[in-house]
Formats: structure tokens, sequence, C-alpha cells
């Protein structure tokens, strides 16, 4: 027996209105899965300089959860988000596993050589990482100050960008 489209799970995102930790604590306590890219910066505090972590993409947390949990998370627990819709159906942004496994592991195992740029950017080919630290990555070709660069974009939200990636390493999907 198959799942109905109500409990299966999806990646959905939500605006948390700053309050991304709060909302990752309480997650953990209900052991839902979830994502918030963090990242080390160096703050200035007065005569000290001191490193913090911060939301790479500030306002934002993924959590992957069927959709009456979803809705119960903010309905009946209280969540301080809102959710994204999808532009077209306006139903709530669902963000497909393979995107989403894409861009948990450039911002886990390769933050010092992505950068992050506009989710507007124009379609481009689809293509497929084949060879090199970035093999198995999908995403759109494109060109930035003139390098060839795949990116991951989770549609209305954020887009990642690698560094340069040869040619000769990616295919046409």
């Amino acid at each position: 027996m198959t799942d109905s489209p109500q409990t299966e799970l999806h990646w959905y995102v939500a605006k948390t209105f700053r309050r991304e930790r709060k909302i990752k604590e309480r997650l953990e306590i209900l052991g839902i899965e979830h994502f918030i890219p963090f990242h080390k910066v160096v703050k200035q505090f007065g005569a000290r300089r001191v490193a913090v972590e911060e939301p790479i993409v500030n306002g934002i947390i993924f959590i992957r959860y069927d959709f009456r949990g979803s809705i119960a998370l903010v309905n009946d627990y209280g969540f301080e988000m809102r959710y994204l819709r999808n532009r077209e159906t306006r139903s709530l942004l669902v963000v497909p596993d393979k995107q989403m496994e894409d861009f948990i592991f450039l911002l886990s195992h390769c933050e010092d050589q992505i950068e992050f740029v506009s989710p507007d950017l124009r379609p481009g080919d689809r293509v497929r990482v084949t060879e090199g630290q970035f093999k198995g990555i999908e995403g759109e070709l494109i060109r930035i100050k003139g390098h060839k660069r795949v990116v991951i974009r989770l549609q209305d939200v954020a887009a990642l960008a690698t560094v340069y990636i040869p040619g000769n390493f990616l295919e046409k999907i």
C-alpha cells in the first residue's frame, strides 16, 4: 500500500522570522528531520573579534515531513514560521529530494568552494557533474564571471553555484 499525498514525506521551506535556532531546537525534540545551513563568521564587537555561527540563508528552514504534520507545526504547536508557496499552484513549495540532497551535500562538504547566487537565474541546460569532487551533482549550467558553474536552485528560495567546473566533467541531462 502506498502513502497518500497527505502522509508522504517532502521537503518544505518555511520563513522563520529570525527564529531559526528556536525552531531547530523544537524540531529536534519532536524528532523531525530538518536542515538549516549555518556557517562561522568573525564579527567585530568593539575591540573584540568573535567567531559566531549564523544561518547562511537568513530566516529560512527546510523541514522534511508530511503535509498534515507540517501544517500542524504552525497551527497546533504554534511554530513561528510561514511556509513558502509555489507561485503557480499556490500549494506549499516542495523541494524535490534530489535537489535537497545536492543542496545539503554542497553546504556540508564544499562550503568554501561554492557561492550563493540569485535564485532568479535564467534557466540553462540541465547538467550532471561526471567527474571530480562534485560528481553526481545535478543542476543548471551557467556562466558566472566567465566561468562554467553548476547551480543548484531551490525554487524561489536560494541558489548555490559551484566553483569552476571543466566542460568535460559535465553531461547534459
